[in-house]
């Protein structure tokens, strides 16, 4: 099962396309928008933009925009998509106002460019939401639709026969909360049977920073969880009852969620991880180190 995720995994890599939005603009909505020199709230600010401002895209980062920005360093900056709307680069109508409108029925003019000008101006004037300049409306990225990485779910595997269900949840750039309900087996050379566990752990995550390189998306963290964890232990063999065992542990994590720009709903996980569990049941201790890769969809 592990193999098969590598594979797709693999597969995402060498498919995907850069995270450009090309002929995209984002439109100042607030009064003023922060433009930050990375895509976390955390990095500095490098400018401002006032409201209607128009701003080149050059990339779309789910819940944040990299545009040109040329008081930056390396010319480029970040808008988080809460301080306005992305919309296709188009060509700006032009709009009449009522003075030329006027001048132009009381000026005699050729049949053929007097009734194409007030065609084009009303075609302008039915645009939803349209005021002043038409703003172009707001347009689904290329590669899928817009999203924030904000609540994911999906499943996993992991070493010890381990798979699952997770669901994970980011409350700001940094800081994450994640659930699991997962299930593992284990059988041992010096004791006959098998052991069975399901556990659920939640735990809480902080993510260290955000890079954003041209094919994908990576978002290094470390948590902790706890493991609440009820094993039976059976032996088929023998005409003796399972016997269950309840208890509580613990695990500590490290790993990175990887965003494909092919599939960018999609975030992919590989974890590292050391836990604490108890131990019921002599001969079978399960492994101390964990290896583990997770999918999440994101829905939000």
């Amino acid at each position: 099962m592990t193999r098969c995720v590598a594979i797709v995994v693999l597969a995402l890599a060498l498919n995907a396309a850069p995270l450009h939005a090309q002929d995209s603009v984002f439109t100042v909505t607030v009064q003023s928008a922060d433009v930050h020199r990375g895509p976390t709230t955390g990095s500095p600010v490098v400018g401002h933009a006032a409201r209607g401002t128009a701003l080149t895209v050059s990339r779309n980062l789910g819940s944040w925009a990299e545009i040109l920005w040329t008081d930056a360093p390396d010319g480029r900056g970040y808008v988080h998509m809460t301080m306005g709307r992305l919309g296709a680069s188009t060509p700006k109508a032009p709009v009449q106002s009522p003075q030329s409108r006027t001048t132009s029925l009381s000026a005699p003019a050729p049949a053929p460019a007097y009734t194409t000008a007030p065609a084009a101006t009303t075609t302008a004037q039915r645009t939803p939401g349209s005021t002043g300049d038409l703003l172009p409306p707001p347009s689904v990225p290329q590669g899928g639709s817009r999203i924030s990485h904000v609540l994911g779910v999906g499943g996993m595997v992991g070493s010890m026969s381990s798979f699952g269900a997770t669901g994970r949840w980011w409350h700001n750039k940094h800081l994450g909360f994640q659930a699991g309900l997962t299930h593992d087996s284990m059988t041992s050379d010096a004791a006959a049977g098998r052991v069975t566990a399901m556990q659920v752990e939640p735990g809480v995550m902080f993510a260290l920073f955000d890079r954003v390189p041209d094919y994908f998306w990576v978002r290094p963290y470390v948590g902790s969880a706890l493991s609440f964890r009820h094993q039976t232990w059976k032996d088929s063999a023998a005409p003796t009852e399972p016997v269950s065992d309840n208890g509580v542990g613990y695990r500590v994590f490290g790993g990175g969620e990887f965003t494909f720009a092919s599939l960018t709903q999609l975030g992919v996980s590989a974890e590292l991880g050391y836990r604490q569990v108890p131990t019921p049941f002599a001969g079978f201790e399960p492994d101390r180190w964990t290896v583990s890769i997770a999918g999440h969809w994101y829905i939000k």
